[in-house]
């Protein structure tokens, strides 16, 4: 049987934080503020493989009322799902993306994030894609308030 499932988190910039998208650091004056270490692309990719498989959503399996998450590294919570997701006998088949930040451009740091995801995941980079917008002045994106992301996961369940 193969699914798909859709995830989003949006998070506020503010000082004093790194800006963590797809468990790559990225150079800029704000981060992303949260209980995690508030990666939005890892977050939403997440919640794309639970909804997949339909285990709930990360805040069920990784809430940000237990100190065990505080400033937790984004990229371990999507291993532990992936762990997760193989105990209930699934296998990601392909993730798609999209990031909805004014700045920094993610274009020079698609592969990197696609290669971190996909390791993390344990699939081939062909299976991650990452894409990226701005809000173009509108919204909180547009306002550059804070950065959102989308994501949809195709996971299958015993197909050999």
């Amino acid at each position: 049987m193969i699914t798909t499932g859709i995830g989003y988190d949006r998070h506020r910039l503010g000082p004093g934080r790194r800006l963590v998208l797809g468990g790559v650091v990225l150079e800029h004056d704000r981060g992303l503020a949260g209980h995690s270490d508030a990666d939005v692309l890892t977050h939403a990719i997440i919640d794309a493989l639970l909804g997949a498989a339909a285990l709930a959503d990360i805040g069920a399996h990784f809430p940000d009322t237990d100190e065990r998450y505080r400033d937790a590294d984004s990229l371990e919570l999507l291993r532990a799902t992936v762990a997760l997701l193989g105990g209930h006998g699934y296998a990601i088949a392909h993730v798609d993306a999209t990031v909805m930040i004014e700045r920094p451009a993610i274009s020079p740091h698609r592969d990197r994030i696609r290669e971190v995801l996909a390791e993390a995941m344990g699939i081939g980079v062909a299976h991650v894609s990452i894409k990226a917008t701005r809000g173009e002045g509108m919204g909180f994106v547009g306002r550059e308030e804070g950065a959102a992301a989308l994501a949809v996961a195709t996971v299958a369940r015993g197909v050999a």
